[in-house]
């Protein structure tokens, strides 16, 4: 699948760019009551979602020991037993990814030494993203060279609360650059950004500007993901692919730590964008405590009971 290259900043499309609140609230609403799946189907569902989770650890109270072990949760994330009395114990699950600090890049690369799990590094200024943009972009290449596959960015909020596109469109295209090989995902804290038609417009502008991923929050914001920002994204993604032909992909993250909330994403990532958008190279979920609900979850769906939470912690 080739990367997303971008396009000029198109301005006209952005102006006509709008969201219909009313309608988008109406949408999400049904969405609980019409989709609904249960036993081996919503198992089936929540192995699939496993495999999307970005397995995050942004503490300021992280060791390389605590990253060391979401590591290894991330290569086997569910026990072998519940895999096994599921008849998927021959199939490879993983995490998507593993999540980490610059800081802890290189040791969460060494521990995933030969399991095929990248990993991503946040990046620019995490969470704030207010540090000068030279301090950024070295910030980029660092993790870059120290292993990361994939670098999630923060943008600054203040080009889109004053609707300064071009500097939006100029800074992502630089972190682009600076990423090189790896893939950049752009998070755009849309708690931070207000109305839904910034949302879709910063949406947009780092689309056009080459993000391989856009993202809702750092998880740091007021207000992380909802389903009602997620419509208005989705929505991007599927008219800049019609317009473009690149597949972006999305990421929400921030509170998403319910298995049926990850359902809720995963069914609208099917309606609005369809099955292929429902892949880790497309659909990725930031949690760091979502994994011991699902594992929960899937416990209760083999042996009929409920176990503890604290049984399945992770970190």
């Amino acid at each position: 699948m080739p990367r997303n290259a971008g396009m000029p900043l198109d301005e006209a499309w952005l102006s006509g760019t709008r969201v219909n609140l009313s309608a988008a609230e109406r949408r999400v609403a049904t969405l609980p009551g019409r989709r609904s799946v249960k036993k081996d189907a919503q198992a089936g569902w929540l192995l699939k979602a496993v495999t999307c989770i970005d397995l995050t650890t942004l503490s300021g109270d992280d060791t390389e020991g605590r990253v060391r072990r979401l590591c290894a949760k991330a290569k086997n994330p569910i026990r072998p037993d519940l895999l096994d009395a599921m008849g998927m114990g021959e199939r490879r699950i993983t995490t998507g990814a593993i999540c980490v600090y610059h800081r802890f890049v290189a040791a969460a690369v060494d521990a995933l030494k030969g399991s095929g799990i990248p990993v991503a590094a946040v990046s620019t200024g995490f969470p704030a993203g207010l540090v000068p943009h030279d301090v950024k972009l070295r910030e980029i290449e660092a993790s870059v060279a120290d292993g990361a596959a994939e670098i999630d960015i923060v943008i600054t909020r203040e080009h889109v609360l004053t609707g300064n596109w071009q500097a939006l469109y100029d800074e992502m295209r630089d972190f682009r650059k600076a990423c090189g090989h790896a893939h950049v995902k752009a998070i755009l804290a849309t708690g931070d950004l207000k109305t839904l038609r910034n949302v879709a417009k910063a949406s947009l502008v780092c689309m056009m500007a080459g993000a391989d991923f856009i993202k809702t929050s750092t998880g740091k914001e007021g207000v992380n993901a909802t389903p009602l920002v997620t419509l208005a994204m989705l929505r991007e993604i599927r008219a800049y692919h019609d317009r473009t032909g690149f597949l972006v992909g999305y990421k929400p993250a921030g509170g998403i730590s319910a298995a049926k909330d990850v359902l809720t994403y995963q069914f609208l990532m099917k309606e609005e964008l369809g099955r292929r958008w429902l892949e880790p190279d497309l659909f990725r979920v930031g949690a760091s405590s979502l994994l011991a609900d699902i594992e929960r979850q899937l416990e209760h769906h083999v042996t009929g009971r409920y176990s503890a939470f604290n049984r399945h912690a992770v970190g």
